[in-house]
Formats: C-alpha cells, structure tokens, sequence
C-alpha cells in the first residue's frame, strides 16, 4: 500500500455529537379571516319632517332603531354629540351605509361629530372614523373642550327638525323627536357653541390622516 494512501480508520471513525437546542415553538400569525357583516339594523318606523309626537325608548335596541331612522331620512346635515362615539350605537355596518348615502349626495352635506375622549374609539377602531378617513371635507370631528361647560347626555341632531336625546350618556332611556323645529333650534345652538370652542386633538389627527 502506498504511504500517501489516505487513512481509512479516520474517516470512518465516529463525529462528536452536536449540542443543539430548540428554540422552541413559534406562533405563525396569519391575517384574520374576514368578519362577517353585521346583520342590518331595521330603523323606526317614523318620518323626519312629518310624525310630531315623542317617542320614548329604555333598550337599546329601541335607540338604534330611533337613530338609524334619522340617520337614513336626513338630508343635509347630521350633528353627534358623544361621550366616546358610543360603539354600541354607532359601530355599526346600518349606520356607516346611512351617513355615507348622506353625504355622498350632495358636496355640502355634513357630519360633524363632538367627542369626549376619542382614544377608545381610536384603539378599537370606528366604522365613522373610517368614513371621516374617506371624506375628509365631509366630515369633522372635534373634542369637547375640557374648559368649556359640557352638556348633559348624549344626542343626535338630524337636519332641523329630527332629535335622538339621552339626558344621561351612561344610559339607554331617552326620547326621540322627529318634527320638533323649536326643540331642534335650541340643541342646535347648544351644539354650534360647543363646537366652537372645540379642540382638534392630535391622536385623531394623525388617524385620520
């Protein structure tokens, strides 16, 4: 056998073991699935303009029906005055549609929307804030400003004549009126002054652009 012949015996002899350690699992997050539409609300059977008498509601279920039917018959404007633009009664597929249809049929037609403290609606997301994202000059959303006196509850004002009011935000009862100009005028005027001294706050404005 020739000297420069290679050594069989090294290598077939036996590798050192290799120290390995699993990182362990890893979770793969794959894109949520898409969810399902809501099924439709079914609005109020009222006219805006037309049926006089007060309608009270305590569910709410009652207050949707109440808001969707404004929402759905306004014409030219539509005023929101909320503690965090509540997700229950705004959140919702029924309502996106009604103010889009709104606003979409005439370039002066408006939503304006005062807010207590967006960041909930901010966090979890909010089909009106997706809609304020798409028509920027058809909707404006200010704060409610700390040092201005803030009204009690919540309401909903549709064009001149339509009021959705909750005296306390925290709960469902309320009252919805839906040819009432006196009434109307005077939330109105509240509504104009608090907007006036409305604040843009900066987590909103950078959402929405």
């Amino acid at each position: 056998m020739s000297d420069s012949a290679p050594d069989e015996s090294s290598d077939q002899a036996e590798l050192p073991a290799i120290d390995f350690h699993s990182p362990g699992r890893f979770a793969v997050h794959n894109p949520q699935a898409d969810l399902p539409e809501p099924l439709a609300w079914r609005a109020a059977a009222f006219e805006l303009g037309q049926d006089t008498e007060l309608q009270r509601f305590s569910e709410p279920n009652e207050v949707r029906q109440h808001a969707l039917a404004m929402l759905q018959q306004a014409t030219r404007s539509l005023c929101i005055y909320s503690t965090d633009l509540e997700p229950w009664l705004y959140h919702h597929s029924s309502v996106q549609q009604a103010c889009t249809r709104l606003l979409l049929a005439h370039p002066r037609n408006r939503l304006r929307i005062l807010i207590g403290d967006p960041t909930r609606a901010i966090k979890e997301g909010h089909r009106l804030l997706q809609l304020a994202r798409r028509l920027t000059s058809n909707v404006h959303i200010r704060k409610l400003n700390p040092d201005y006196p803030e009204q009690n509850g919540a309401y909903l004002i549709a064009d001149d004549c339509g009021l959705l009011q909750r005296p306390k935000a925290d709960q469902y009862a309320g009252y919805a009126l839906y040819h009432d100009l006196a009434r109307v005028r005077i939330r109105q005027a509240e509504f104009d002054r608090a907007w006036e001294h409305g604040l843009a706050d900066a987590n909103l404005r950078s959402f929405l652009l």
